[in-house]
């Protein structure tokens, strides 16, 4: 009777410590796609996000962070969260859904002070994205912010900051028509090819330089390799927190305030440390023996006018009610 006894204390006992775990377990997990590696900082905040979020939910929401391109890469990442394959992504977006998708590219940001007003939720843009990303069934939930960017080279530019100069290098640049209009429009020929193979490219020829870049992308990717950094602050390194239409209305109302708090914190905290890494970065830059070049908003603005005066190329595929907006909304500020 006593062995009976101690096997019944025990059947309890494991019972209890399963209905416990089982009252302990998510009511919703959700796939998160990433393309960085998982020390880079863009990774980091994914992470922090999905501690933030089991947290502020009791464990009720639960988020599996995919670092690396393990679950495809943007591209395949971007079509999956239309299909409802993956639940959230923070990545690059991809344009061959909606040419009007580059507006996030678009070369018209000049400093921090700009890139905190409008990369914040509510802003002008912010409404733009979600509402192409939404046609698609993508919602948008926030940017992260890699850095402004410049001009990786090997060779020296001519009169950069003269757009009417042929700048004398053959320049990288990605496949959109939002970077290769911005860089031609600043006299730079241009070939378009994968990120990936930048550094290989300018090692052997291919490129002289590689354009709508930041210092912690060049430092890492082409440290060694160039020899110039021209800081021109024409664009901004950005990836997008992005969230399946699907995977969205399966969500209460109060998850989905926790998920967009989350990376509204983590989206302002990679703008501040965006401008901490360019400062460090250009010294960094410098102690390794590039030269680095850069400017005030004033000695910018003939790149920044040759610029948006050559968005009228973007407006067959991105539409010129769009394009217009933009000019509105980024005008020329002479100083």
């Amino acid at each position: 009777m006593k062995s009976f006894k101690n096997s019944l204390c025990v059947l309890f006992l494991f019972l209890f410590l399963f209905l416990a775990t089982c009252s302990e377990a998510a009511e919703v997990k959700l796939r998160f796609a990433g393309q960085f590696p998982k020390d880079h900082s863009a990774t980091k905040f994914m992470y922090e996000i999905a501690d933030g979020v089991k947290a502020k939910t009791g464990g009720r929401v639960e988020i599996e962070v995919f670092p690396a391109n393990k679950l495809g890469d943007y591209t395949i990442i971007y079509e999956d969260l239309m299909r409802g394959a993956v639940d959230m992504a923070l990545i690059s977006v991809p344009s061959q859904f909606d040419p009007r998708l580059e507006l996030v590219y678009l070369n018209a940001f000049a400093n921090y002070d700009v890139l905190k007003k409008e990369f914040q939720p509510g802003s002008w843009l912010s409404k733009k994205m979600n509402e192409y990303n939404t046609r698609l069934g993508v919602k948008f939930l926030g940017f992260n912010i890699e850095g402004l960017t410049g001009i990786a080279s090997k060779k020296a530019v001519r009169k950069p900051l003269d757009p009417n100069v042929n700048k004398g290098v053959l320049t990288r640049v990605p496949f959109m028509n939002v970077y290769k209009s911005a860089a031609e429009a600043q006299g730079y020929r241009t070939i378009a090819l994968p990120y990936s193979d930048i550094a290989r490219s300018m090692q052997d020829g291919t490129c002289d330089a590689v354009s709508s870049i930041s210092t912690g992308a060049a430092l890492a990717d082409l440290g060694g390799i160039m020899k110039y950094w021209y800081q021109l602050n024409y664009s901004q390194e950005t990836e997008s927190y992005l969230m399946s239409a699907k995977s969205w209305d399966k969500l209460s109302e109060e998850d989905l305030k926790v998920i967009y708090a989350e990376v509204a914190k983590a989206s302002a905290k990679s703008i501040e440390q965006a401008q901490r890494n360019d400062k460090r970065n250009l010294e960094q830059m410098k102690k390794n023996g590039v030269q680095v070049f850069t400017y005030s908003e004033t000695e910018l603005l003939p790149l920044r006018r040759a610029v948006m005066e050559n968005w009228k190329q973007l407006e067959p595929a991105m539409g010129v009610q769009l394009m217009n907006e933009a000019r509105k909304h980024f005008p020329i500020k002479e100083k």
